[in-house]
């Protein structure tokens, strides 16, 4: 297994990708070829324990810094899931991976739902990380109580030291390569402080993408293997979260639903877990 590469990907003038590469090259790999996006205010590197997991079983493997996030390009605009979703696809195809499954967790659940219900590549599928179904809409009819509920702390000039510290406290079965891949959320800035990478007026732009995106409507168009790894012992949409993957299955032609007992951050968490769901998939769900 070669080590991780980094490429910055060029999928429209002036908008570049910052990409994390694993696993053996495509043409070498007989394995099916994975492209991984993170969630909101996330990065690439959050998915390195799974990544290291699929390279390891021989996949080739990239994780993406979405536009905005990470060490990617921070354009103002384009934060709608349909552009988002447009970018994953440039990015699909820039790969020249065969035919690929795209995984996303969270709001990349509901990008890589919108690339499979309206991009024109060819996929082996899809998998949606505690994601895919989140319909902020139902839980907010009003954009401003979205807003107000939703909007991240102001946490840039935050000492990087004391961030850390909450992380671990916060997450103390997490194994260090989850907390690695979080910790890459913030820039680490010379003074000692941090500010993550995607500043709290995209972050608010991106929130808005996703309050205007109904993932309901984009199920019955899907013509490839949907899996969904949903949380349980979350918070998060703890109450309607069932109800939604079961109207999923309902009207998506195929689809598994693998759950998980954890956090929201699955893949930072249970990556070994995570990786082997994904893996076997490959032999009988996705072919």
């Amino acid at each position: 297994m070669t080590e991780p590469r980094s490429r910055r990907v060029e999928i429209r003038p002036g908008l570049e990708l910052h990409t994390v590469w694993f696993g053996p090259d495509p043409a070498d790999a007989d394995e099916t070829p994975f492209v991984l996006a993170h969630g909101l205010a996330s990065n690439a590197r959050q998915w390195d324990g799974v990544s290291v997991e699929l390279a390891r079983l021989g996949h080739p493997v990239v994780a993406v810094d979405q536009r905005g996030h990470g060490r990617s390009a921070k354009p103002d605009d384009g934060y709608d899931l349909p552009t988002v979703a447009d970018d994953l696809a440039r990015l699909v195809e820039s790969t020249g991976f065969d035919r690929p499954v795209v995984a996303g967790q969270s709001w990349g659940g509901n990008v890589v739902i919108e690339l499979a219900a309206t991009a024109d590549v060819s996929l082996r599928g899809v998998a949606c990380v505690d994601g895919g179904m989140i319909d902020l809409r139902a839980r907010f009819p009003d954009w401003d109580d979205a807003a107000e509920m939703m909007a991240p702390p102001r946490s840039a000039g935050t000492p990087f030291a004391q961030i850390e510290t909450f992380m671990r406290s916060a997450h103390p079965d997490w194994p260090e390569v989850g907390l690695a891949g979080t910790l890459a959320c913030f820039e680490q800035r010379h003074d000692g402080t941090a500010a993550p990478w995607l500043t709290f007026e995209r972050h608010m732009t991106v929130l808005r993408g996703l309050w205007d995106h109904d993932p309901m409507t984009r199920y019955p168009t899907i013509d490839v293997p949907v899996m969904f790894i949903p949380a349980e012992g979350t918070a998060h949409w703890a109450s309607d979260k069932r109800a939604s993957i079961e109207t999923a299955a309902a009207e998506i032609e195929r689809v598994r639903v693998e759950w998980m007992i954890g956090d929201h951050d699955l893949h930072a968490q249970h990556p070994i877990e995570v990786a082997t769901l994904l893996h076997d998939a490959t032999r009988d769900f996705w072919r």
